[in-house]
Formats: C-alpha cells, sequence, structure tokens
C-alpha cells in the first residue's frame, strides 16, 4: 500500500482527499517536483529543493518548509514506503496556493497544500539500452515560462499524447525554428565533436539531470556547448538524447521515423549513461572515470 504524504499527515494515498477548492485543482496555481531516490537514498536533493523553492517564488507562493525541514517530511515518506521488491523510488511533490473560494486573484490568507507521493523507478530495460527510443518533432505552444515547473500542462499532455499515438516515446519541441526541450523532457545533441544543449531561457526548464549529464561529460573530457539548435541541426545530430528525473538518460534512434546517427546508441551515451548510474546512490565501487576526449 502507498504511502503519501498530504499537509501534514502520512496516510495511504487512495485515503487522501483534496478540496475542490483548491487553486492547484481549479487553476492550475501549483508547482511541482520529482526526485529520484535509489536503494533509499535521495539523488540530487538539494538541487531539487532549490529548483522547487524558484518555482514557488516565481508564482508568489510562500514555501512552507525550509530546506532542512523538507529532507526531513521526504526521508520519512521513502522510510514508510521501502519495499526490498522496489527499491528505487521517485516522489513527486506538488504545492498549490491552497483552497479559496474561486476568483483568479490571489486570496489574503490561503495557506499552501502539499502533497507527496511515490512510484517505482524501473531499470533502463536492455531493449533501450541497444535500440533506443523513438521521437517526434513537433511546434513548441506552450507558456512563456516553461522555466517554471508549474502543473499546467495541458499542452504537454497533448504533445506528449500525440507521440505516443504515432509509437514514440517523446515528442521534441521547436519554436520559431528552434530547439527547445521534450515534452517532459530535457533534450541533448552530438553534434559535430561537441555535446549540444540550448542555453537555459525561460523556454527551457532547468533541468537537475540536465545540469548533472553536462557536469559528467565535462568530466569525461567531452567538449559541452549551452547554445541555441536549429532545426536543421537536430535534423543532422549524430546523437539525440532525452533527461529527466525518473527516465534518466535516454538515447533517440528515430526522429520523424528517419534513423539518428547509425540508428543504435552511440558511444558518447554509453559513457555518460555508464557514469551516471556510477554516480548514483548504492552503485557498486567503479575504476576512475576516463576522459573520452572531445565528442
Amino acid at each position: 500500500m502507498s504511502i503519501a504524504y498530504f499537509n501534514g499527515a502520512y496516510l495511504p494515498l487512495e485515503e487522501v482527499r483534496i478540496s475542490p477548492l483548491d487553486r492547484g485543482f481549479l487553476f492550475g496555481d501549483s508547482v511541482y517536483e520529482v526526485i529520484p531516490s535509489y536503494a533509499g537514498e535521495f539523488f540530487l536533493l538539494a538541487e531539487h529543493l532549490e529548483r522547487l523553492q524558484r518555482s514557488l517564488a516565481a508564482v508568489r507562493i510562500r514555501n512552507p518548509h525550509d530546506a532542512g525541514a523538507w529532507s526531513a517530511l521526504l526521508a520519512e515518506l521513502l522510510a514508510r514506503n521501502a519495499d526490498p521488491a522496489t527499491p528505487d523510488l521517485g516522489v513527486y511533490l506538488q504545492v498549490t496556493r491552497g483552497v479559496a473560494p474561486r476568483d483568479h486573484a490571489f486570496p489574503a490568507n490561503a495557506q499552501p497544500t502539499i502533497l507527496a507521493m511515490v512510484s517505482p523507478i524501473r531499470p533502463l530495460p536492455d531493449r533501450i539500452r541497444t535500440e533506443g527510443v523513438a521521437a517526434i518533432s513537433a511546434e513548441d505552444r506552450r507558456w512563456g515560462h516553461c522555466d517554471i515547473k508549474a502543473t499546467t500542462l495541458l499542452a504537454n499532455v497533448l504533445t506528449r499524447q500525440s507521440a505516443t499515438e504515432q509509437g514514440a516515446a517523446e515528442a521534441i519541441l521547436l519554436r520559431d525554428g528552434q530547439l527547445t526541450e521534450g515534452a517532459a523532457s530535457n533534450v541533448l545533441l552530438v553534434l559535430d565533436g561537441q555535446l549540444v544543449t540550448p542555453p537555459l531561457e525561460p523556454s527551457v526548464l532547468p533541468g537537475v539531470t540536465r545540469s548533472r549529464v553536462l557536469d559528467l561529460a565535462r568530466e569525461l573530457g567531452y567538449a559541452v556547448a549551452e547554445r541555441p539548435v536549429s532545426e536543421n541541426e537536430l535534423a543532422r545530430a549524430e546523437e539525440i538524447w532525452l533527461t529527466s528525473s525518473t527516465r534518466e538518460i535516454l538515447p533517440v534512434t528515430r526522429l520523424d521515423e528517419r534513423a539518428v546517427g547509425g540508428g543504435r546508441p552511440g558511444p558518447v551515451w554509453q559513457a555518460v549513461h555508464t557514469a551516471y548510474q556510477n554516480a548514483k546512490p548504492g552503485a557498486p565501487a567503479s575504476e576512475p572515470m576516463q576522459s573520452g576526449g572531445a565528442a
């Protein structure tokens, strides 16, 4: 039985009851985080809590806890959901502006609503390690502040559904001929000897996994560039990756029904994916990372 945290109480998820007047329900007036844990230990928790604070500040919701209180609360949630059959868990954490009579203007005294719940993180299937995944390209129709991790995700949902209906794992988004990100991921390319990804702008979520992957690539000796990426560059990329907290680093080997590179996960992905696995809590001791030189 999955245990959730809701407004100060730990209880079975199916017993959580959210008011129909909660502004998260009525307006999507809320932000969220997804935080991975491995073998009962959080991965990059401080970075996720920092992004939560940035998102809350951007939408002017009071942060109900400091980092220490969040850490203790979420550690207790992990402990209550400990199960040897599912040692790796992702925590979904949502904070809304709270319950108030329906009005677009901010309520004066609403208390933030907090919900946290868990779901298993499954290891990457062998098939994806050897074959990769498919993606489609699509026009980016989202709002102008995608750097805020807000729950107003209808455009993302519709775009991801379009990808699913076409047998793809993700939709890679383009705005005015420039790459932004995926419907639920950041996008990185191996292109002309570099690992390249769009810079952090309002059209791009500052992904915690994205940041860690870029650091690992640099540590391995690969050249890294954060710069605008055109639609033409996306089409000729040697490798394409998707990064997110629970799907980690997915290699895209087919884009719009065309092979990416050699049509198999590439050597740079192999090296960085291995380094990422070695960096996770509970990973077995491994040999020091070797420089890969320029990608």
